[in-house]
């Protein structure tokens, strides 16, 4: 039965940790005048291969809202940044994996 608690609670836990995420996904996206579908076009322009993580961020450098992707091709992953207002690619470089 403790065992039950404890992965319950663990479980409740999760799913609001992810819905608090998905919420500020949501209201960044709001503020975002190019769509994902857009900067994964100009991210795979800028390195052609598959996308294996995309995600929406704050971050310093151009207008402080970027679309992050992380593309692979040929064994290298390249993290591509998109500016979020203006389409304008941030970031351009070999993803090393230490972050």
């Amino acid at each position: 039965m403790r065992k039950l608690l404890l992965v319950a609670s663990s479980l409740a836990l999760s799913v609001a940790a992810f819905s608090a995420m998905a919420g500020n996904t949501e209201k960044l996206a709001a503020q975002a005048h190019v769509s994902m579908a857009q900067a994964r076009a100009i991210a795979l322009k800028t390195s052609p291969g598959k996308i294996v993580k995309e995600e929406l961020e704050k971050e310093s450098g151009g207008s402080g809202l970027r679309y992050s992707f992380d593309i692979s091709a040929g064994g290298v992953v390249h993290e591509i940044g998109v500016d979020a207002r203006d389409g304008k690619v941030l970031e351009n470089s070999i993803d090393d994996g230490k972050d």
